[in-house]
């Protein structure tokens, strides 16, 4: 039989969407869009431009395919670095812990690569349906990452101070 430690038990951090509601918002966003937009699109999809005009394309399926499986891949990773941190943390010291306000920290940050895909199938999809170009995508990128940065530090910054303030409220007891 075996012998469950009931201090391990204790540990445990409970999985809350808040963890992961950004990767998985952005995936369902992105499945909205290209169902929105596949009719509109022609067979082939132009993906690639010289000097503002087509010169590669893609079968439209083909073309979803690279849009939606990043999507995935991303939206899992954020599910899986979530996990894998909270069962690490059951062997970490649990007193006044970090972890709970870091979670969705780390869970979320996994969105910006996919708020910077969902712009650019949009930048494609608006294109191949209406002849519409958006902002160049180096320019949106740099302002994503730029604007992710600030607020995860931000964030960082306040776990952290949070966690030291506790810490020093666990001493003076």
């Amino acid at each position: 039989m075996v012998n469950i430690n009931s201090e391990l038990t204790e540990n445990k951090i409970r999985l809350r969407w808040t963890y992961v509601v950004l990767p998985v918002s952005l995936f369902v966003i992105s499945i909205i869009l290209a169902a929105c937009f596949y009719p509109l699109l022609p067979d082939e999809i132009a993906y690639h431009f010289q000097n503002d005009s087509p010169d590669k394309w893609l079968s439209r399926g083909t073309f979803l395919g690279w849009m939606i499986v990043p999507q995935v891949f991303f939206t899992i990773l954020a599910i899986i670095i979530v996990r894998i941190t909270m069962l690490t943390s059951r062997y970490l010291p649990q007193y006044r812990s970090p972890l709970p306000g870091l979670l969705p920290i780390m869970g979320n940050m996994v969105a910006l690569p996919q708020i910077i895909l969902i712009f650019a199938m949009l930048d494609f999809f608006l294109y191949n349906a209406y002849q519409i170009k958006l902002v160049p995508l180096w320019v949106f990128t740099l302002i994503v990452l730029v604007l992710g940065a600030v607020v995860l530090i931000i964030l960082f910054i306040r776990a952290l101070r949070r966690y030291r303030q506790e810490r020093i409220n666990v001493r003076r007891e």
